[in-house]
């Protein structure tokens, strides 16, 4: 996955790189509710009163619920989720992306069919639902629909909220106009667009009227 650098571009990373920065982000979403689980604890450690006993409790159950939630998610999204060439029912998707992304701010309208896909069709599908989640920083709907159907069908996910705006950069990674920088936020929208090759697709993003929208054709 090496490649060479043109005018406007970066230089792609090699495989070594694109698993660490993979690692990274998921490292990156991981470690805050871990360490609030660590706070809680230190808590309990210290014989607190019944009332900050009660917190502790409550964050620890809450923190650890996000984090089996988003390790869950990113194994699908960005593992390996079974052999080569293997499906993977979307119902199941739509359940970690529920688990991964509704948190009181953003909700899910999920318009698919529950069938099998190919599974980078679905780690295409979870990944651009990462991306519209970042063009709504204060929450809104994500609606998830079917561009075809069967085996080959695609997807569009469309970004409502206050304030929707584009991520600096992110189409341009995505279309492959601007390459990855060496950080792992950079890392998931050039690895989106890796899975729509894979697939045989182009992954666009691009506002419509209030709304921003994340299309795989």
């Amino acid at each position: 996955m090496s490649g060479t650098s043109s005018p406007g571009t970066a230089t792609a990373p090699d495989m070594l790189e694109l698993a660490a920065l993979l690692c990274s982000r998921v490292c990156h979403d991981l470690i805050s509710p871990v360490g609030a689980i660590v706070n809680g604890l230190e808590v309990l450690d210290d014989d607190p009163k019944p009332e900050d006993r009660d917190f502790a409790l409550e964050l620890i159950r809450k923190s650890a619920k996000t984090a089996s939630a988003r390790l869950q998610f990113c194994r699908l999204a960005f593992g390996a989720a079974g052999s080569s060439g293997a499906q993977i029912d979307l119902g199941d998707a739509q359940t970690m992306a529920r688990g991964h992304i509704e948190d009181g701010k953003c909700t899910i309208t999920w318009n698919l069919p529950r069938l099998l896909l190919p599974k980078n069709r679905v780690k295409l599908l979870l990944n651009m639902l990462v991306i519209a989640q970042h063009t709504i920083p204060r929450g809104g709907t994500l609606t998830v629909d079917p561009i075809g159907e069967g085996e080959t069908m695609s997807f569009r996910v469309t970004s409502t909220g206050h304030n929707a705006r584009l991520p600096q950069n992110i189409a341009e990674l995505l279309s492959g106009e601007r390459g990855p920088a060496a950080d792992a936020h950079a890392i998931q929208p050039y690895y989106t667009r890796l899975l729509a090759q894979a697939c045989g697709l182009t992954v666009t993003l691009a506002p419509e009227g209030e709304a921003i929208i994340v299309t795989a054709s």
